[in-house]
């Protein structure tokens, strides 16, 4: 059947399908971008965890996990973190439970310094501040982050100074000499 402009009435519904499809698939779209960025923290109340390797013997790196809880004021709950440490940054991994957040990173014993190490949070929207300015070679402490987070790491221990076998030679070496000489004063 065709109408005046002779255009079939399948050809206008086939048009209309099409059209809707395309407005469909841009707002699926619009609605993936919405959910896949994360959300704005405000008024960010934290509560943290932290571990750090102290045993030098049994391990060649130092380990620092830090674990954060963070409640937004506004609510935001799909907040997507990112964490720099001494201009290194990391990824910040999302916990099972809402608001559970941990970043990890290893360095090796020598490069590893004892103290107070300044874990810097930032969302996405000041982290991408950051790298361009780093990126730029230009001022990065007018960006600020976040959150910070103190980690204590008190160094590694490297053992004792004195190995335990040297010590069970030596004692070894006493006892000997002593049931030595009381065998010399036996027989004499």
């Amino acid at each position: 059947m065709e109408s005046r402009c002779g255009i079939s009435s399948s050809s206008r519904r086939r048009a209309s399908r099409q059209r809707m499809g395309g407005i469909v698939r841009c707002l699926l779209f619009a609605a993936s971008v919405a959910l896949a960025s994360g959300e704005l923290c405000a008024d960010p109340a934290v509560v943290s965890s932290s571990y750090s390797t102290s045993d030098g013997v049994l391990a060649t790196d130092t380990v620092f996990i830090v674990e954060v809880s963070l409640y937004c004021g506004s609510e935001a709950q799909n907040v997507a973190l990112y964490a720099d440490v001494d201009g290194k940054q990391f990824p910040v991994t999302k916990g099972q439970d809402v608001g559970r957040y941990q970043v990890s990173w290893s360095e090796p014993h020598r490069t590893a310094r004892s103290g107070t190490h300044a874990v810097r949070f930032y969302d996405e929207e000041a982290y991408s501040a950051l790298r361009k300015a780093q990126r730029n070679k230009e001022d990065e402490s007018d960006i600020s982050p976040l959150f910070v987070v103190a980690v204590e790491h008190r160094g590694v221990w490297g053992g004792p100074l004195v190995a335990t076998e040297v010590v069970a030679a030596l004692v070894g070496v006493g006892l000997y000499a002593f049931a030595y000489r009381a065998k010399g004063l036996i027989q004499s």
